[in-house]
């Protein structure tokens, strides 16, 4: 099975500082994104989210409203036609020493176990953070950084979720 592993904030949906989280309810895309994933779905690609949701674990956010605010992203996007595979999330704090914050491979290892099938060299991850791309690298996923310049070999710079299309 091939897989778009994709970041979540600042990838998918708009990001926001930390202290208005827990005001967000209603996740707003990204132009474009949509459509995006609906063409991933087209060329064969099961999609799942990875994201740090360190706002949980340093009390910005309860898990109850990560999981709301979830939901309601899943809904707008099942209404597009676009089905999230899953999603796998670390909801530690940042001084937390845990082994699923990226840039640690535990999310991309849960996906794996939960998912035997995956074929990493088939998949791809898509990120707008260093911390994406040192995960790409470390599970040996090809690589695609939004909006920044990585200094890592092999990675496809992007201004938007749009632009990853035509190179899968």
């Amino acid at each position: 099975m091939k897989v778009a592993f994709l970041d979540r904030d600042g990838t998918i949906i708009s990001d926001y500082p930390d202290e208005l989280w827990p005001h967000a309810s209603t996740p707003e895309f990204l132009a474009g994104a949509i459509e995006a994933l609906q063409a991933f779905q087209r060329k064969g690609y099961q999609l799942i989210i990875v994201t740090n949701q360190y706002l949980i674990g340093e009390g910005f956010m309860s898990l109850a409203q990560y999981a709301a605010f979830s939901g309601s992203m899943l809904e707008v996007l099942a209404e597009q036609g676009v089905q999230i595979l899953d999603i796998f999330h670390c909801p530690h704090r940042r001084d937390h020493d845990c082994a699923c914050v990226k840039p640690r491979p535990g999310l991309v290892q849960a996906a794996l176990a939960k998912y035997p099938s995956i074929d990493l060299r088939q998949s791809f991850l898509l990120g707008d953070s260093p911390s994406d791309i040192e995960l790409a690298e470390a599970v040996g996923l090809r690589a695609f950084s939004m909006g920044f310049e990585s200094k890592r070999d092999g990675v496809t710079k992007v201004t938007s979720l749009s632009d990853v299309v035509a190179f899968v």
